[in-house]
């Protein structure tokens, strides 16, 4: 008799409101509320601090575009993992799969969830040492809620998507109201005498870091409702709101401190609203990080579960992290895998670290994911039911800058980036002593 969780299949439950609220969701995380204050210091006004933000907003739309592409040839679970096994090998895959739960993911979780710890603890006047515990008490409980169906995880996750465009609305009002009480189109655009003639570039790493996360909906592809036209919608859509959120919170910023006092604040957002409500504005925006940070670890769990249940699939991972929760359709030895390697970096306090050598390694994966697009488009013989406009210069758009970006990173911070390479090279021999050893994985 066979057994039910082996023969069990995702249910497409996730409709276009859920589709579109997990892409704002999985890039609105704690980035928009702590790295414009980097940004500001590595630009020289408000004018091209602005112009870097919906810059990379419209480089990470046509990365979104060509992700839709994508999703709508392979509308199933496991995302760029699919794509790059299909297109360059399973090695490829493997590789990103790899990195994905040994840093990218699980790194991004875990120093996330550790601010949202750090949040919550302020805001309940919890000891300094409560942190870590709640930062792992948080992924245990964003784990748990995903263990009995998509559905129940959706519901919550827009939830938490709302409260967080709440936070940002709020924000914004108070950086407008800020701006019409002296503080004019001068100081928001205006050049910053103390940084005049600093580079441009160096503000790319950060801002392009609070645009990540675009492509967990295509991990969840397998659970989307009609994913042919939802997909596409959902990301450009989503897109659109996360550029046009970006663009009026650094608009309030700069309105409400100015380029120079953005530059040299570490927690702008709680500096924007305690200048209008006093310590219970600070209190409100830190509710509001507290709740984003949350929704975001939330979705990385969701989505890094579906690549490894994939990964099993294939026999290219643990056959039993595969399953599918017979009543629930859910990967729960996946999702209690990644969120426990994750409480792991939380309570070694390593996750800093490892997220530090490989901040580029997502961005490199998105790159090389958009690049399998050449490869479909010349070998799928099926027409999908959307494709991105400007085929192929807007891919190659793309593929160039964050390569630049990329070999940017490497130049300026060898170090980081060579171990980070390292670590995603390292599962090289792994893979091909997991081929040996299990022989049943896939040729």
């Amino acid at each position: 008799m066979s057994d039910p969780a082996s023969t069990a299949r995702y249910v497409r439950a996730l409709r276009p409101l859920d589709a579109a609220l997990i892409v704002i969701g999985g890039i609105i995380g704690g980035g928009i509320f702590l790295n414009p204050g980097i940004a500001a210091q590595r630009t020289e006004s408000g004018l091209a601090l602005l112009a870097m933000w919906v810059g990379a907003g419209v480089l990470t739309l046509i990365g979104a575009l060509c992700y839709a592409e994508l999703g709508a040839r392979r509308p199933s679970a496991g995302g760029i993992y699919v794509y790059l096994r299909e297109a360059f090998g399973p090695l490829a895959g493997f590789l990103f799969g790899w990195t994905m739960l040994l840093v990218i993911y699980s790194g991004s979780t875990a120093a996330v969830a550790t601010i949202f710890a750090s949040y919550a603890s302020a805001l309940f006047n919890l000891p300094p040492g409560a942190a870590t515990p709640l930062a792992a008490a948080a992924l245990a409980f964003v784990a748990g809620i995903n263990l009995f169906g998509i559905r129940l995880g959706a519901t919550i996750q827009n939830t938490f998507a709302l409260l967080k465009l709440t936070a940002v609305a709020a924000l914004v009002g108070c950086g407008l109201y800020l701006a019409g009480v002296g503080h004019g189109a001068q100081a928001v655009l205006g050049v910053d005498e103390a940084r005049r003639g600093v580079g441009f570039m160096g503000a790319a790493l950060p801002v392009l870091f609070a645009y990540s996360g675009f492509t967990y909906l295509n991990n969840l592809a397998g659970e989307v409702d009609q994913p042919q036209r939802t997909l596409p919608r959902a990301l450009f859509l989503g897109m659109l709101g996360v550029i046009l959120a970006y663009a009026l919170v650094n608009v309030a910023y700069l309105a409400a401190l100015g380029h120079d006092g953005l530059a040299a604040s570490t927690a702008p957002a709680a500096d924007v609203m305690q200048r209008v409500f006093g310590t219970a504005g600070a209190k409100v925006i830190a509710l509001g990080i507290a709740i984003s940070t949350l929704g975001f670890c939330n979705i990385t769990v969701v989505a890094g579960a579906r690549v490894l249940q994939v990964m099993g699939e294939d026999g290219l991972f643990f056959r039993s992290v595969a399953r599918l929760h017979p009543v629930h359709r859910t990967p729960n030895l996946a999702l209690v895998l990644l969120a426990g390697w994750s409480i792991v970096l939380v309570l070694s306090g390593s996750y800093g670290q490892l997220l530090d050598y490989a901040t580029f390694a997502d961005w490199l994966a998105c790159a090389i994911g958009v690049a399998t697009l050449f490869w479909y488009r010349r070998h799928d013989g099926g027409t999908a039911s959307f494709r991105v406009p400007g085929y192929p210069l807007l891919p190659l758009i793309f593929i160039g800058v964050i390569g630049w970006v990329v070999i940017e990173t490497m130049l300026s911070n060898p170090r980081n980036a060579g171990i980070g390479v390292l670590i995603m090279l390292a599962g090289a021999p792994v893979y091909f002593v997991w081929r040996r050893l299990f022989s049943a994985a896939r040729p």
